[in-house]
């Protein structure tokens, strides 16, 4: 595990001293690194999340990869087809996101274990519930991970692996410490900026708490005989009080924070969208929405989400920003095959929408967590489970997801109450013959755009919705998981090696029963 970012900052503040000539006394050990303030070591950990997620023109982010494997996004034919991604030919040498993920929980950890002694104690909630966002995503990942004897910098070089499911309900016990911590210690007025999500608001930090519990125990919710467990850990959010986010998005930075500068763009922008400059990125031609996600929603007439979710055929007008080349009418949308080698140009496919980017808008936040998403979590706790003591109805819940859907992704709000009472199947929750399944579809379009890796777990956990094989490997399985990177496996060989033989293809996670 990495200490990168401690490294950069402590490095940056030595140098910053090296003309102080006090840095010459022989008193001064030159050998011990400075020590950051934690407050900066947590804002370059907020920016630093977002990068490993969206990806940028380093390299893919997580999100990228479930994206394409939930079946929303596939890739245009500008390119070279990526065998690893659309004909699932990979190794352990591809998909390493473990290394970046947990260079960047070292960060987190820094925080944690120094914001006592540096006053600082209003990041200890803020840095946990980072840390478990974090590792839900690696386990939703990789499975089994090294958690207790993780982040230990030099003490422990090779961590042993923690069960998957111990790590899931370690996560429910640190996010509970995390809120603990959020109310005991209110942001001091000169650091707020430090905070990139809230700005120092800590009621907002704890909503986002018990909505990333939600996730973690609604993951869980297919495994026989953890009912009581998940009715309980649910009871006790809704007694703790805080609630959950509603009416708006958890998201890093955002208008103050990036700008229009090399290396200082929002990710998405910088990755699929433009350069500092405003000149299109060569990878705008990349990214293609499916052919089924455009289809399902021309067929139910979803039309207002689908012109926010991709620009019509032709992409953005380059002289009217936020306006596709073509007139926006449902006839002028074509999804991507997905896997497809040959046939499907930018000039005839949807490219990534409005709801993503808009030449010009490079501060945008960057979002880690849509209000939608948290609607449909209850709303599949309150169907599953009636006796919880969330105050709402499973119909409400999944209305009010459908709502903020169309709210995040810039739709007019009122499309939503349109489909109440109109009997289109998996869209109006009365006429919904499989209400779980609504909720599932729902989910899989809400998150589109937004949250790949999330729409992936899901992908797996429920199965829905049927999206079609790539065409690459018609007959083929399809992952269900990474391999251990091979940086790990050369690092804690032994480790690694006591966790079996890793299929990505048969070696399930512990939340994906079917």
């Amino acid at each position: 595990m990495k200490l990168k970012s401690l490294f950069i900052l402590a490095f940056v503040l030595l140098v910053g001293s090296a003309c102080n000539q006090s840095y010459l006394d022989i008193n001064t050990n030159p050998n011990v690194l400075p020590t950051a303030s934690p407050s900066f070591v947590f804002t370059n950990a907020l920016n630093t999340s977002a990068r490993n997620i969206a990806g940028n023109t380093d390299g893919a982010g997580s999100n990228e990869i479930g994206f394409y494997w939930a079946g929303q996004w596939t890739q245009g034919n500008g390119y070279i087809i990526n065998t690893a991604q659309f004909g699932y030919q990979f190794t352990n040498g591809d998909f390493n996101y473990w290394d970046t993920y947990y260079d960047n929980l070292e960060d987190y950890q820094y925080v944690i274990n120094n914001a006592d002694a540096s006053s600082q104690k209003y990041l200890k909630g803020p840095a946990k519930v980072m840390k478990a966002m974090l590792y839900q995503q690696l386990v939703d990942m990789y499975g089994s991970v090294p958690y207790t004897e993780a982040l230990k910098g030099g003490a422990i070089l090779a961590p042993k692996f923690d069960d998957q499911k111990t790590v899931y309900e370690s996560l429910i016990t640190l996010l509970d410490e995390a809120i603990v911590d959020l109310k005991a210690n209110v942001f001091s007025s000169a650091f707020t900026g430090s905070d990139i999500i809230f700005n120092g608001n800590v009621t907002k930090w704890a909503q986002f708490a018990n909505s990333l519990k939600m996730r973690l125990l609604i993951r869980q919710s297919k495994i026989a005989g953890r009912e009581a467990y998940i009715k309980t850990e649910i009871n006790k959010i809704v007694t703790e009080g805080s609630g959950f986010i509603t009416g708006a998005e958890v998201g890093v930075g955002g208008p103050s924070f990036y700008l229009a500068t090399a290396g200082k763009l929002n990710p998405v922008y910088d990755r699929w969208g433009y350069d500092a400059n405003g000149a299109k990125r060569a990878l705008n031609n990349y990214p293609r929405l499916t052919k089924f996600l455009i289809d399902g929603l021309k067929a139910a007439n979803d039309t207002l989400r689908l012109k926010r979710i991709a620009y019509a055929n032709g992409g953005e007008n380059a002289s009217t920003p936020g306006v596709s080349t073509l007139k926006e009418v449902a006839a002028n949308y074509s999804g991507t095959p997905f896997g497809v080698s040959s046939g499907f140009l930018p000039a005839n496919t949807t490219s990534l929408g409005p709801s993503l980017l808009v030449k010009g808008e490079y501060n945008r936040t960057y979002i880690l967590m849509t209000a939608s998403e948290v609607q449909f979590l209850l709303a599949e706790a309150k169907q599953r489970y009636a006796d919880i003591s969330l105050a709402g109805t499973a119909k409400s819940y999944f209305e009010e997801g459908i709502v903020q859907s169309f709210r995040v992704l810039g739709a007019n709000v009122a499309g939503a109450a349109a489909f109440k009472g109109s009997t289109i199947n998996n869209y109006d929750w009365d006429a919904s013959t499989d209400k779980l399944a609504a909720i599932a579809i729902q989910k899989w379009i809400a998150l589109t755009n937004f949250s790949g890796l999330e729409a992936w777990a899901e992908y797996r956990r429920t199965n829905l919705p049927v999206t079609p094989q790539s065409v690459q490997v018609p007959d083929a399985k399809r992952p269900v998981r990474f391999f251990y990177p091979n940086t790990e496996s050369g690092s804690n060989a032994a480790n690694v090696a006591a966790q079996g033989t890793i299929d990505a293809f048969s070696t399930r996670l512990f939340w994906d029963v079917d």
